[in-house]
């Protein structure tokens, strides 16, 4: 009788969501009491080099390269994987893959998703008095109890995974080029290696399709109204709120839409660069005009470029580990090199956080979980261990000590002073025997001394 009944309940909840728009804000004013709201943008396969205010070769970023000087930049700053749902995953649960069960990317095909046990940012938030919401990409599953407005998220707008994973009527640049979607009768495209199948790329709204294929020409555009619309009500409503915002850019296809800049002299890169940092100043502005003082806007990238997409892929900065190149490879996305998690970051909460700072301290996606909690005077889930810090004193106090050691799997990264503080240096300039068995062997030190010093006698260490 219990699956029967499952069926039942998850068909009721099912036709509940269909109501969500009518309900996401219609909340019944209670009074904020102060609490923070807190706007989460995570670009996807964003260099280090990318933002103008790390690296002076790069032109394209005046919103972002504003927010640095209005708040806080942060140079030594990592993912916490080089691939899209393992960051995701940890930013959302302030925890490695190897403990949140998120170590590899999910398919189109995948079943599951993000582990049901596993707490998000949003459930913690949402029970003490936010409301919540997510604009963009998830790719953390996709069906049932895995889609977001299961995991916490009041209202959601975007794709469920990487754009290039389903076909669209307006495909853009990539490597190599992906036919549109069949039409009709047609047969099904003949796909090039690296395309993926047939299913068209679907844009939800909470839980219903909006749109399928997505029209990747307006998705930007459709972001940031979506993006605005959410701050504008969710302040009105006189709640506190967390608006975690995931990015199509830098992910190839790059929008085709960018073709007049290209004509001017931009490649594509740079143009879609642009619009990118066009999209975030909309936001950021709106978040001036509403709540300024009262709103902590996090920036960062979910991995490194996609170095394996040529001129479509974005800049390492320095971080190019020359001995790596040197044997054919890639020290970008997709690899445990410093390239493939060191990310630019910066934080901006005018009248809070110090202006036109730059910070060293060593930190990660993994801190944002904890250190939002705290400002937000939640508690953490309980029986969890947490990879993650409260960053607050290096953001508020401005101190410059952050993690020790920072894990990324099976990678280190490492202070500039520790690699001698020359520009340009890093752990992939040096060969894997020498770095690669350093980087297991302390990771594994770290682990085996965490459980060793938090974990009683014989009691089986909580994942």
């Amino acid at each position: 009788m219990a699956w029967p009944f499952l069926k039942v309940l998850l068909v009721a909840v099912s036709f509940l969501g269909c109501l969500y728009p009518l309900v996401d804000f219609s909340f019944s004013g209670e009074t904020r009491d102060q609490k923070p709201n807190f706007v989460i943008i995570l670009a996807d396969d964003m260099g280090w080099g990318d933002l103008g205010a790390n690296w002076a070769e790069t032109k394209d970023t005046a919103n972002l390269d504003k927010m640095a000087a209005e708040g806080m930049r942060f140079v030594d700053f990592h993912a916490a994987a080089s691939t899209c749902s393992p960051s995701r995953a940890a930013l959302l649960t302030g925890r490695l893959g190897l403990r949140n069960g998120v170590p590899r990317n999910f398919a189109v095909t995948s079943v599951g998703g993000l582990p049901l046990n596993e707490t998000t940012l949003a459930e913690v938030l949402q029970r003490a008095g936010y409301v919540t919401g997510l604009i963009g990409k998830w790719h953390l599953g996709h069906h049932g109890s895995y889609h977001p407005n299961f995991r916490g998220f009041d209202y959601y707008f975007g794709i469920p995974y990487s754009h290039d994973m389903g076909c669209t009527d307006t495909p853009g640049y990539n490597h190599p080029p992906c036919p549109a979607c069949p039409r009709g009768g047609r047969p099904s495209r003949n796909l090039e290696k690296g395309c993926y199948s047939d299913v068209a790329l679907p844009l939800y709204e909470n839980l219903n399709i909006v749109e399928q294929p997505v029209n990747l020409s307006g998705l930007a555009q459709k972001y940031a109204e979506k993006a605005t619309q959410f701050i504008q009500r969710a302040s009105a409503s006189g709640r506190p709120f967390l608006l975690y915002v995931g990015l199509a850019h830098m992910h190839v296809p790059l929008s085709r839409n960018l073709l007049s800049a290209e004509a001017g002299g931009r490649r594509p890169y740079s143009a879609a660069l642009r619009e990118m940092d066009s999209l975030v100043g909309q936001i950021k502005d709106k978040v001036d005009l509403t709540s300024k003082n009262n709103t902590f806007l996090w920036f960062t990238g979910d991995n490194g470029p996609w170095a394996q997409k040529c001129e479509l892929a974005g800049s390492l900065g320095p971080f190019t580990g020359s001995w790596q190149t040197r044997q054919g490879g890639s020290s970008a996305k997709q690899t445990t090199w410093e390239g493939g998690h060191r990310v630019p970051a910066l934080a901006y909460w005018p009248n809070r956080i110090p202006i036109n700072v730059t910070s060293a301290a060593l930190l990660s996606v993994l801190d944002i979980f904890p250190t939002v909690v705290a400002l937000a005077g939640a508690s953490l889930p309980r029986g969890r261990r947490f990879d993650g810090l409260d960053a607050s004193e290096v953001l508020f106090g401005g101190a410059q000590a952050g993690h020790r050691l920072h894990g990324n799997f099976e990678s280190r990264a490492v202070s500039p002073q520790q690699w001698g503080g020359r520009r340009g240096r890093s752990p992939s300039d040096c060969p894997p025997g020498a770095v690669q068995g350093l980087l297991r062997h302390r990771w594994g030190q770290s682990l085996r001394w965490q459980r060793r010093a938090r974990v009683a006698p014989r009691a089986p260490p909580h994942l």
